[in-house]
Protein backbone atom coordinates (compact mmCIF):
# COMPACT_ATOMS: atom_id res chain seq x y z
CA UNK A 1 0.00 0.00 0.00
CA UNK A 2 1.48 3.47 -1.69
CA UNK A 3 2.02 5.22 2.22
CA UNK A 4 0.66 9.32 2.46
CA UNK A 5 2.05 12.30 3.64
CA UNK A 6 0.42 15.75 3.59
CA UNK A 7 2.86 18.18 3.83
CA UNK A 8 1.10 21.77 3.72
CA UNK A 9 1.61 25.75 5.36
CA UNK A 10 -0.15 25.21 8.80
CA UNK A 11 -2.42 22.85 9.86
CA UNK A 12 -4.18 22.46 6.29
CA UNK A 13 -2.86 19.05 5.92
CA UNK A 14 -4.47 18.13 9.37
CA UNK A 15 -7.48 18.88 8.53
CA UNK A 16 -7.54 17.46 4.83
CA UNK A 17 -6.82 14.15 6.03
CA UNK A 18 -9.38 14.49 9.02
CA UNK A 19 -12.10 15.02 6.55
CA UNK A 20 -11.13 12.59 3.92
CA UNK A 21 -11.47 9.94 6.82
CA UNK A 22 -14.65 11.21 8.08
CA UNK A 23 -15.91 10.10 4.53
CA UNK A 24 -13.85 6.82 4.37
CA UNK A 25 -13.06 5.88 8.09
CA UNK A 26 -9.57 5.45 9.55
CA UNK A 27 -6.64 5.39 7.12
CA UNK A 28 -3.31 3.81 7.49
CA UNK A 29 0.15 4.91 6.88
CA UNK A 30 -0.93 8.74 6.93
CA UNK A 31 0.55 11.30 8.14
CA UNK A 32 0.39 14.97 7.96
CA UNK A 33 3.83 18.07 8.56
CA UNK A 34 2.38 21.56 9.02
CA UNK A 35 5.05 23.93 8.19
CA UNK A 36 5.23 26.95 10.26
CA UNK A 37 7.15 29.96 10.24
CA UNK A 38 8.99 29.28 13.59
CA UNK A 39 10.18 25.80 12.24
CA UNK A 40 13.66 25.42 11.29
CA UNK A 41 14.33 23.90 7.52
CA UNK A 42 16.99 21.00 8.86
CA UNK A 43 14.38 20.28 11.43
CA UNK A 44 11.23 20.20 8.72
CA UNK A 45 13.38 18.07 6.17
CA UNK A 46 14.59 15.84 8.93
CA UNK A 47 10.83 15.25 10.50
CA UNK A 48 9.88 14.44 6.47
CA UNK A 49 12.71 11.99 5.92
CA UNK A 50 11.68 10.23 8.89
CA UNK A 51 8.00 10.60 7.85
CA UNK A 52 9.10 9.20 4.58
CA UNK A 53 10.37 6.07 6.37
CA UNK A 54 8.07 5.23 8.64
CA UNK A 55 5.50 5.39 5.59
CA UNK A 56 7.58 3.14 3.16
CA UNK A 57 6.61 -0.33 3.37
CA UNK A 58 7.32 -1.08 -0.19
CA UNK A 59 5.18 0.71 -2.44
CA UNK A 60 6.17 3.73 -2.53
CA UNK A 61 4.94 6.84 -0.86
CA UNK A 62 3.52 9.98 -2.34
CA UNK A 63 3.57 13.30 -0.99
CA UNK A 64 0.81 16.03 -1.16
CA UNK A 65 1.66 19.42 -1.21
CA UNK A 66 -0.92 22.51 -1.00
CA UNK A 67 1.12 24.99 -3.52
CA UNK A 68 4.09 23.89 -5.79
CA UNK A 69 6.95 26.74 -5.08
CA UNK A 70 6.01 27.00 -1.98
CA UNK A 71 8.19 25.89 1.23
CA UNK A 72 6.27 22.40 1.60
CA UNK A 73 7.18 21.89 -2.17
CA UNK A 74 10.41 22.67 -2.09
CA UNK A 75 11.19 20.56 1.11
CA UNK A 76 9.26 17.67 -0.49
CA UNK A 77 10.97 17.90 -4.05
CA UNK A 78 14.17 17.47 -2.43
CA UNK A 79 12.83 14.35 -1.49
CA UNK A 80 11.74 13.17 -5.11
CA UNK A 81 12.70 9.64 -6.23
CA UNK A 82 10.84 7.74 -9.22
CA UNK A 83 8.72 4.89 -8.39
CA UNK A 84 9.45 5.23 -4.38
CA UNK A 85 8.52 8.83 -3.66
CA UNK A 86 6.39 11.40 -5.58
CA UNK A 87 5.32 14.38 -4.77
CA UNK A 88 1.60 16.06 -6.04
CA UNK A 89 0.97 19.74 -5.40
CA UNK A 90 -2.22 21.53 -4.71
CA UNK A 91 -3.72 18.70 -2.43
CA UNK A 92 -7.16 18.89 -2.50
CA UNK A 93 -9.87 16.78 -1.32
CA UNK A 94 -11.00 15.42 -4.33
CA UNK A 95 -7.22 14.28 -4.86
CA UNK A 96 -6.89 12.74 -1.57
CA UNK A 97 -10.05 10.39 -1.53
CA UNK A 98 -8.62 9.51 -4.77
CA UNK A 99 -5.17 8.46 -3.44
CA UNK A 100 -6.93 6.82 -0.54
CA UNK A 101 -9.83 4.50 -2.24
CA UNK A 102 -6.58 3.14 -4.74
CA UNK A 103 -3.27 2.75 -3.15
CA UNK A 104 -2.69 -0.51 -4.32
CA UNK A 105 -2.28 0.96 -7.48
CA UNK A 106 1.48 1.62 -9.05
CA UNK A 107 2.94 4.99 -7.52
CA UNK A 108 3.00 6.55 -10.82
CA UNK A 109 -0.45 6.01 -11.43
CA UNK A 110 -2.02 6.73 -8.88
CA UNK A 111 -0.19 10.08 -9.10
CA UNK A 112 -1.98 10.41 -11.82
CA UNK A 113 -4.76 9.90 -11.24
CA UNK A 114 -5.14 11.55 -8.13
CA UNK A 115 -3.67 15.10 -10.73
CA UNK A 116 -7.05 14.30 -12.67
CA UNK A 117 -9.43 13.83 -10.08
CA UNK A 118 -8.10 17.29 -8.48
CA UNK A 119 -8.52 18.97 -11.79
CA UNK A 120 -11.98 17.32 -11.96
CA UNK A 121 -13.16 18.48 -8.41
CA UNK A 122 -12.42 21.75 -9.65
CA UNK A 123 -15.89 23.35 -10.60
CA UNK A 124 -16.99 26.72 -11.23
CA UNK A 125 -21.00 26.09 -10.02
CA UNK A 126 -22.58 29.05 -12.08
CA UNK A 127 -21.01 27.79 -15.26
CA UNK A 128 -22.24 24.42 -15.18
CA UNK A 129 -25.24 25.57 -14.04
CA UNK A 130 -26.15 27.84 -16.88
CA UNK A 131 -25.03 25.46 -19.38
CA UNK A 132 -27.70 23.05 -18.05
CA UNK A 133 -30.03 25.77 -18.46
CA UNK A 134 -29.08 26.52 -22.03
CA UNK A 135 -29.12 22.92 -23.29
CA UNK A 136 -32.64 22.22 -21.54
Amino acid sequence: MVGVIVVTHGQFGKYLLEAAQTILGPQEQCAHIAVEGTVEMSALLSDLKQTVKQMETGDGVIILTDMFGGTPSNISLSLLQPGKVDVLTGANLPMLLRILGMRTQDLSQLATDAKNAAIQGIVVAGEVLTRKITEA
